[in-house]
C-alpha cells in the first residue's frame, strides 16, 4: 500500500490480538451495513477510519492484525490504546460462541442459518458518526449510502492522509455540519432531501444535547434513548434503533425495516403489524424477537440481516453473471 503525506503518515508496527473466526469476521461484519467507512483495500485487508485515525485490518487464523496510520502533531497512540480502541469498537468482551448457542437453542431457523455464518457481531461506534450516517440509509442501499458519507467526509471532515493516492477524511465534527449552508452543500453534493435531516440533526444536537450529551444516552433505558433519537429530524423509530444497537448499548434494540417485517412474517409466521409499518408495528415486531432471542436480540437479528444481505448479493451476482454469459452467446449467434 503507498502511502503519501510525508513521515507523519507512515503506519506503525503491525500489532494484533487473538480473535477466532467463530469470534468476528471482518469480512461480514464491515460490509453488511453497520459501517460505511471501510473497504477492502487488498484481499483480505480492510482499510477504514476510527478515532480519527487510519487503520488497515486483517484475519489471520486465530488473530486479528492492524497497523495505524496516525499523525504526529496527534501523538502516536501505544499498544494498550490501540488493543483497546479495537476491542471496544467490536465488543470483543461479548463471546459470541455461546450467543450463538443459545440463539439456536431458542431458534431452528437461527441455528440453520448461523452454521454458515459465523463471527457477525454488533458494533459500538461513535454515536454522533452512527447517527448522521443511518439518516442517510433513508431508501438507499449500501454502496449509494457509502458513496454518500465519502463525499460528506470529504467535503466537511479534516484530512487525515492519502493512501495509494486516495485522500482520506475524518467524519465531520457536529459544528461543521451546523452551519447555515450546510444543506445547500449536501444537497450539491446529491444528498436530496436527506440534505435537511443531516443539518438539521446536527444543529439540533448542537444546540440541545450536545455530543456528550448524545453519547451518555448510553446509560438511560432504551425506550428514553428511543424516544429522545425520534425527536430530532429525519429520524423515525427504525434509524433510531439502529443508532440504539450500534452506538448506545441497547443489545435489546431490534432495527425493524421491510425486509425484518417480512422475515417475521415470512420465515416465522408472525401475524404482526397490521398493513403498514407503524410505531405499533415497530414494536410488536421487536417485542416478538426480544421474546424469541432475549436481552440480546438486536445482534441476533444482525446475524439474520447479514445472511439474507449476503445472499442476497450472491443471487444478484449470479443474475448479473447469467445475462452477461446470456450476452457473450447472443453475440456469438450473430452472423458475421
Amino acid at each position: 500500500m503507498k502511502l503519501r503525506d510525508g513521515p507523519s503518515a507512515c503506519p506503525s508496527l503491525w500489532r494484533s490480538l487473538p480473535c477466532p473466526p467463530a469470534e468476528l469476521r471482518l469480512d461480514l461484519v464491515l460490509s453488511s451495513g453497520q459501517t460505511f467507512r471501510w473497504w477492502e483495500s487488498s484481499p483480505g485487508a480492510w482499510t477504514g477510519v476510527l478515532g480519527e485515525r487510519v487503520w488497515t485490518l486483517r484475519q489471520e487464523q486465530d488473530r486479528l492484525w492492524y497497523t495505524v496510520y496516525g499523525e504526529e502533531q496527534d501523538g502516536r497512540p501505544d499498544g494498550a490504546e490501540t488493543d483497546q480502541i479495537l476491542r471496544d469498537y467490536f465488543q470483543l468482551d461479548v463471546g459470541l460462541p455461546a450467543l450463538y448457542r443459545a440463539w439456536g437453542a431458542a431458534d431452528p431457523l437461527f441455528r440453520k442459518v448461523a452454521n454458515d455464518f459465523p463471527g457477525v457481531r454488533v458494533l459500538r461506534q461513535d454515536p454522533v458518526e452512527c447517527l448522521l450516517s443511518f439518516i442517510c440509509t433513508s431508501n438507499n442501499h449500501i454502496s449509494r449510502i457509502t458513496a454518500m458519507i465519502e463525499r460528506l467526509c470529504q467535503a466537511f471532515g479534516r484530512h487525515l492522509c492519502c493512501l495509494d493516492a486516495r485522500p482520506i477524511h475524518a467524519f465531520p465534527s457536529l459544528s461543521a455540519l451546523a452551519g447555515t449552508d450546510t444543506e445547500a452543500r449536501l444537497r450539491a453534493l446529491g444528498f436530496g432531501y436527506r440534505a435537511k435531516f443531516v443539518s438539521g440533526t446536527a444543529r439540533a444536537i448542537v444546540e440541545g444535547l450536545g455530543a456528550e450529551g448524545l453519547r451518555r444516552l448510553r446509560t438511560v433505558p432504551y425506550a428514553e434513548a428511543r424516544r429522545e433519537l425520534c425527536a430530532l429530524p429525519g429520524v423515525g423509530t427504525k434509524v433510531a434503533d439502529c443508532v440504539c444497537l450500534m452506538a448506545l448499548d441497547k443489545a435489546e434494540a431490534v432495527p425493524v425495516d421491510t425486509h425484518v417485517w417480512r422475515i417475521a412474517q415470512q420465515r416465522y409466521g408472525a401475524v404482526l403489524g397490521g398493513r403498514s409499518l407503524t410505531p405499533r408495528a415497530h414494536q410488536e415486531i421487536g417485542d416478538f424477537f426480544r421474546g424469541l432471542w432475549g436481552p440480546r436480540a438486536g445482534w441476533a437479528q444482525a446475524v439474520l440481516f447479514c445472511a439474507d444481505l449476503r445472499k442476497g448479493q450472491e443471487l444478484a451476482g449470479s443474475r448479473d453473471q447469467a445475462r452477461r454469459s446470456r450476452g457473450r452467446d447472443n453475440r456469438g449467434r450473430c452472423p458475421p
